[in-house]
C-alpha cells in the first residue's frame, strides 16, 4: 500500500460516544484530523487516545487503528496542557530575563505557584513583559520538538544546561533508561509526560504576581476555553507554607530527597518524624477547638484524604484535654432512597447535599447541643431507609459533637444551627514534594493512588474500575467539596512526605493488571511512569497503627 492509500479507523469525537468507521489518507497527522472535526466540537482538540494508549496529535495515522478525540476535560489532557504552559513560562522567563533558577510549585489560586529566585519580585512592568513574550510564542506556533535519548546523553544534557535537581533526579531513579526532552524554539528542558504540538495551543492563560512568587493560571477541565475567577486562597497558601516547612525539617523536597532515605534507620526516623508532625498539628487543633469553645466540628475533605483517621484521632486528642466528644456522620442522614434528587443522566444523586435530610440533621444537632435526648438514625444502603430506635443519645455539657462528612463546609447543612457553634475543618494531602524543580505532583494523583489501594485491599474493586470512576468522583468533588474550601477555619495536610515510595509497592501490582487492551490502560501506563520516579520503602512497618496512611495500605487500628 501507498503512503497515499486511504485506511479505516473507527473514530470517535468524545470518550462516551461511539465510534464510527471513517476513512482517511494513511500518513495524514492526528492533528490534521483533529483541525478537520475542530467546528463541530465543543472544545479544541489538544491529544488523541490511539487504541488505548495517549498519543500526541504530531503523531501519524498509519494503522486502521480506533482514535478518540481528547479535550482538557479529560485529565490527562489538562496535565499535557500543564506542562506545556510551564515549558512555555520558562522559555519566557529566559528570553527576558536570562539564565535564571526557576521553582514551578503547588496548584494554588486556580494555577500553579511558582518561584523566581533572583532576589526581588517581579515589578509590573516586569510581568507586563514576560506575558507580552509568553504570547508573542503563542502567536507564533512554534512546535514542541520531542528528542528521546539514553541515560548518559540525558545526564550530559542536564549538566551542560546546569539543572543540579534533575541530575538528582536520574541518578536516584535508575528504572528510567530512556529520557525524552522537549525544546521550545532552542530551549531544552525535561519533563515528565507528553506535551501539545505546538504554543499556537496555548489559547488561555494568566499571569499575576502573589506573595513572593507569581501564578501561573490556566483554564479548569470542566470549562476550557475560560481562565476561572481568582479567588485568593489564604488558608491554603498557609497549608502548602507549613508543608514546605515540613519538608525543610526532614530534608525532603524533590523526589531524589525522598530516595535517598528510603532505607534502613533513615526510612524509619523520616516515617517516625513525619507522623509526629500529624500528631502535633491534630494536639493543636483540638486545643483551638476547646480554648474557642466550639462544639460542633464538621470535618470535609475529597476522597481519600483520610477523614476516617483523622476525625478519630482528633477525638481522641480532645478526650486528652479533658472533653468528652461524639462522633457522628452524615450519611446517616441521607433521604429514603425513592426520595433522592436525580441528576442529569436521571440517575439517583447521592452525592448532592440535597440528598441528606438536611431539617433532621439540624434538628438532631441543636437537640444535642441543648443537653437533650436526639433519635439519631442508621441509614442502611442495601434497602435506601432509615431505621430509629437504635441509638437514642442524649448531649452532655461542654461536649462536643465531631461531624465527618462531604458537605461539613456547605453553609445549606447546618443552616438552621448558631455559627458560633461551629468549627469547620478542610482536609487533603497538600504534598510540598516535587519530582524536581519543574515536574511537580498533582494532589490529585496522590489521592487516586490511595484509593485505587484501599478500593482493592477493603472493596473489593480493582485498579480498573477505580481508574474508571475517578473522573465522576472529581467531577462531584468540584460541585460539592472544592468551592466551599474557603469555608473552613483550619486545613488540616494530610500528606505524609514519605508515602509515595510506600503506595508504590502496593499500586504497581494493581497497575500492571490492566491490560493494554481495556480502556483504562493510558492512564494506568502514566501512573506508573509516575511512580517509576520513587524508590519503594518496602517494609513499611514503622508505619504506626493509628496512621492516615494505615487508613489506605491496611493495618489501622480503626478498623
Amino acid at each position: 500500500m501507498e503512503e497515499t492509500d486511504e485506511i479505516k479507523i473507527r473514530l470517535r469525537t468524545d470518550p462516551r460516544a461511539p465510534f464510527e468507521s471513517i476513512s482517511v489518507k494513511k500518513g495524514l497527522l492526528l492533528s490534521e484530523l483533529a483541525d478537520a472535526y475542530r467546528p463541530k466540537l465543543p472544545y479544541r482538540i489538544l491529544a488523541a487516545k490511539v487504541n488505548r494508549q495517549i498519543r500526541e496529535l504530531n503523531k501519524p495515522i498509519d494503522e486502521p487503528d480506533d482514535i478518540t478525540l481528547l479535550d482538557m476535560r479529560v485529565n490527562a489532557v489538562n496535565l499535557m496542557y500543564q506542562r506545556s504552559l510551564s515549558l512555555l513560562y520558562l522559555k519566557a522567563i529566559r528570553d527576558v530575563f536570562g539564565r535564571m533558577e526557576v521553582f514551578l510549585g503547588n496548584s494554588l489560586n486556580k494555577g500553579i505557584y511558582t518561584l523566581l529566585r533572583r532576589g526581588t519580585n517581579l515589578s509590573a512592568e516586569e510581568l507586563r513583559t514576560l506575558d507580552r513574550r509568553m504570547r508573542a510564542l503563542v502567536e507564533a506556533d512554534i512546535p514542541f520538538t520531542k528528542e528521546i535519548v539514553d541515560r548518559e546523553t540525558a545526564l550530559a544534557h542536564l549538566r551542560e544546561d546546569g539543572s543540579a535537581g534533575k541530575i538528582r533526579l536520574l541518578e536516584s531513579a535508575a528504572d528510567f533508561e530512556w529520557i525524552a526532552f522537549y525544546a521550545l524554539d532552542g530551549f531544552r528542558n525535561y519533563f515528565y509526560g507528553q506535551m501539545l504540538p505546538s504554543t499556537g495551543y496555548i489559547e488561555h492563560f494568566e499571569l499575576r504576581t502573589y506573595r513572593n512568587g507569581v501564578l501561573l493560571r490556566f483554564p479548569h477541565p470542566a470549562k476550557p476555553d475560560e481562565i476561572p475567577p481568582y479567588t485568593d486562597e489564604k488558608k491554603l497558601y498557609g497549608a502548602f507554607g507549613e508543608a514546605n516547612r515540613w519538608g525543610e525539617l526532614l530534608g525532603i523536597s524533590m523526589a531524589a530527597d525522598l530516595n535517598e532515605r528510603a532505607f534502613g534507620d533513615r526510612a524509619v526516623e523520616m516515617i517516625q518524624l513525619s507522623e509526629a508532625l500529624h500528631e502535633k498539628s491534630i494536639a493543636g487543633i483540638a486545643d483551638r477547638v476547646a480554648k474557642e469553645n466550639k462544639r460542633l466540628l464538621l470535618i470535609a475533605g475529597p476522597s481519600s484524604s483520610g477523614k476516617t483517621t483523622f476525625a478519630r484521632r482528633l477525638c481522641i486528642q480532645l478526650k486528652v484535654i479533658g472533653r468528652d466528644p461524639l462522633l457522628l456522620g452524615t450519611d446517616d442522614y441521607f433521604l429514603e432512597r425513592a426520595d433522592c434528587p436525580l441528576d442529569a443522566f436521571g440517575e439517583k444523586n447521592f452525592e448532592d447535599i440535597t440528598a441528606l435530610d438536611a431539617d433532621l440533621f439540624n434538628s438532631h444537632m441543636n437537640a444535642l447541643l441543648r443537653g437533650e435526648t436526639a433519635d439519631i438514625p442508621r441509614y442502611d444502603f442495601h434497602e435506601g431507609r432509615k431505621y430509629f430506635g437504635e441509638r437514642l443519645t442524649k448531649g452532655k455539657p461542654r461536649q462536643i459533637i465531631v461531624i465527618e462528612g462531604i458537605h461539613g463546609l456547605n453553609r445549606q447543612l447546618t443552616a438552621g444551627i448558631d455559627d458560633r457553634e461551629k468549627f469547620k475543618i478542610y482536609i487533603s494531602p497538600l504534598t510540598a514534594l516535587n519530582i524536581d524543580e519543574h515536574n511537580r505532583i498533582p494532589t490529585t494523583d496522590i489521592r487516586l493512588l490511595r484509593r485505587m489501594v484501599r478500593d482493592a485491599r477493603s472493596r473489593g474493586i480493582d485498579a480498573k474500575r477505580t481508574i474508571a470512576t475517578w473522573p465522576s468522583v472529581r467531577a462531584g468533588e468540584d460541585r460539592n467539596i472544592f468551592p466551599f474550601s474557603g469555608e473552613a477555619d483550619v486545613l488540616f495536610n494530610s500528606a505524609h512526605i514519605y508515602e509515595l515510595a510506600v503506595l508504590k509497592k502496593y499500586a504497581m501490582p494493581l497497575l500492571d493488571a490492566i491490560a493494554e487492551t481495556e480502556e483504562e490502560y493510558s492512564e494506568a501506563y502514566r501512573l506508573k511512569r509516575f511512580l517509576q520516579f520513587f524508590k519503594t520503602i518496602e517494609d513499611d512497618s514503622a508505619i504506626v497503627n493509628n496512621s492516615i496512611l494505615r487508613e489506605f495500605i491496611g493495618g489501622s487500628i480503626f478498623e
